[in-house]
């Protein structure tokens, strides 16, 4: 038998008007309905209403879980330094890492993740292939120090994640748990009616071999990802641009220098050759003939060479029509961080002259010149062999032409580095792409042997030999998903929750003063609560009709039973939908098992 939540001595207020500071739809209907309040930002307390359908969003998440054999285990959400400085995630993390000292000044964090605690408990506890496989999980809270949290629980300081890790002997193995918890994914999302697209992903901090997201479509989403007409989806910082073909350039004239006074943008580029340097094919000079050379730091982290962390220089090259995205290019670079170069970063180079930047300073050619430590240079996979450009010659007021890749200048490696844009062709050559917008809701990854190796995690495999154990890991933002539960089931009334993560299943309103009405509540409730539905009872002696009904909406339970001025005029009860639909008017007496019968069928 379950207890009704009682509105007259439930711990809730709900609120008429958004906060002032809710920036997404799901943030302003969980505050205004009760469920969290704001601690801080970033940083939220649970409502009895809002752990009640999170916890309800555990059970699922643990019910699938189980039924692939994992384990639960729950890890302090404080820890020591040592494990994450052998993985150098203790610089890698930057800022992003909440760090602190205990009383005697031993340095601990809030962990963001805990491949390294899951990986020294293996470690620990089994040496032998026999042990294996073997998968681990827990749901626990994680701390990131977001520089802006926004979008209420999607980007907080303080998030709920499940976190799973399979051990494997070999990499086959690793393979074969990867597939089992991402159908179990899939499981979970269909079982929420959360709307999620698999997606193609990077590895990015976490490293590994391969690596796909489940992303939410919605609107608010910080990630962009590609639609392939095949179906096929990619997070943008993991697109591959088709291998473009190799030009012919035997009929390219060779390179020349040739002067163009204040033309140091792309603009003032393809006007000034227009003018001064008219094409002799008979069409005009193009941003897209240009060849863009960005100056580009990226901040490592200290390592073997550098007892701090330092910056590195480099010069990626681009089209002149297409933008650099610095998450692109970033991905490439993980665990690194990108920015693009200070005027303090450039004095350091003089041989990049400011507004004409080209290859011929830079990169292999450089070195062949005898410049050892030459800034690197990459160019952007849309750069073909064979094509001729338009570009800086490291010389104020001076531009190479026809300088070809391949034949003029080398790179020291090709980068996804512009801005994907509609009409680019995908990766699996199927046609144009389409982008749409998502929030990042779980991700999986092939780990391999990152941290095994890190963390010396090595067992007997069947011939006796020693063997790092191949990892895979396996993540679902918990409270996120509940944010876009939350942003995707919703109208203009309030919350709309799906019935099996619901608060409750039923919302009884009684409407009235009358002792009818109050009489046929109760014994309504009392005869739900014994079929083992869950009630919210709307029981406030002193609150008018209008002010429930709206506090039922708000609050978006699957079904509303109002007990009213029909009860006391006609002996009945009205049932309907959260969304007013499929209303009806029942006798008092048999409204209960019409309620459970619709209830067995949500």
């Amino acid at each position: 038998m379950t207890q009704a939540l009682r509105m007259s001595t439930l711990f809730l207020r709900t609120l008429r008007q958004d906060p002032a500071d809710a920036d997404v739809v799901s943030d302003k209907l969980l505050q205004r309905a009760g469920y969290l309040r704001k601690a801080a930002p970033g940083i939220w307390t649970w409502m009895p209403l809002g752990l009640a359908v999170l916890n309800k969003i555990e059970r699922i998440i643990r019910e699938e879980m189980n039924g692939i054999g994992a384990q639960e285990v729950h890890f302090p959400a404080l820890l020591p330094r040592a494990p994450y400085e052998a993985t150098h995630r203790w610089e890698e993390y930057g800022e992003n890492l909440f760090r602190l000292k205990d009383r005697h000044a031993a340095d601990y964090l809030l962990a963001p993740t805990h491949e390294e605690m899951f990986t020294l408990l293996v470690k620990d506890l089994y040496s032998s292939y026999k042990d294996l496989p073997v998968t681990l999980y827990q749901i626990q809270t994680k701390y990131r120090d977001e520089f802006r949290p926004r979008a209420g629980l999607i980007r907080g300081r303080e998030f709920i994640m499940k976190d799973a890790y399979s051990f494997t002997v070999d990499e086959e193995g690793m393979k074969r748990c990867y597939m089992e918890e991402r159908s179990a994914y899939e499981r979970i999302f269909k079982r929420l009616d959360l709307k999620y697209v698999p997606v193609f992903a990077m590895s990015g901090p976490m490293g590994g071999s391969a690596s796909e997201e489940f992303l939410a479509p919605l609107s608010i989403g910080e990630d962009t990802f590609a639609l392939a007409p095949s179906g096929k989806a990619w997070n943008v910082e993991a697109l591959k641009t088709p291998e473009v073909a190799e030009i012919d350039a035997s009929a390219t004239p060779a390179a020349s220098k040739k002067s163009t006074p204040n033309a140091g943008s792309i603009d003032e580029m393809v006007a000034f050759a227009n003018e001064t340097y008219p094409r002799t094919d008979g069409r005009e000079w193009q941003a897209s003939d240009i060849l863009k050379n960005v100056a580009i730091v990226i901040k490592h982290a200290e390592d073997d060479d550098h007892d701090e962390p330092w910056r590195e220089l480099i010069v990626v090259g681009v089209p002149g029509d297409r933008e650099v995205d610095m998450k692109r290019l970033e991905a490439q670079f993980a665990p690194s961080e990108l920015e693009e170069a200070t005027e303090e970063d450039l004095k350091k180079h003089p041989e990049l002259v400011l507004g004409y930047i080209g290859p011929m300073a830079v990169g292999p050619q450089a070195r062949e010149q005898g410049k050892e430590d030459a800034v690197r240079y990459f160019v952007d996979a849309h750069v073909a062999k064979g094509s001729a450009w338009f570009t800086g010659a490291d010389e104020k007021d001076v531009d190479y032409y026809d300088l070809v890749y391949g034949r003029d200048f080398q790179a020291d490696g090709t980068v996804e580095a512009v801005v994907v844009r509609d009409g680019d062709m995908s990766p699996d050559g199927s046609g144009p792409l389409s982008f749409e917008r998502g929030v990042e809701i779980g991700q999986v990854f092939q780990l391999g042997l990152k941290y095994s190796n890190a963390l010396d995690l090595k067992v007997l495999n069947q011939n006796g030999k020693t063997v790092p154990v191949w990892m895979g890991c396996y993540g679902i933002g918990v409270s996120r998903v509940l944010a876009c539960i939350a942003e995707s089931h919703h109208d203009e009334h309030g919350l709309a929750w799906p019935a099996n993560i619901a608060p409750a299943q039923v919302h009884v309103v009684a409407a009235g003063k009358d002792a009818v009405v109050a009489e046929t509540a109760e014994k309504l409730v009392a005869d739900l609560e014994a079929r083992g539905i869950e009630v919210i009872f709307d029981d406030r002696p002193k609150v008018s009709p209008g002010v429930k009904f709206k506090d039922a909406e708000l609050i978006g339970v699957p079904l509303i039973a109002v007990v009213g001025r029909d009860t006391v005029n006609n002996g009945t009860i009205e049932v309907r939908k959260r969304d007013g639909s499929d209303k009806e008017a029942v006798p008092a007496d048999s409204a209960a098992q019409v309620i459970a019968d619709r209830v067995a069928n949500l």
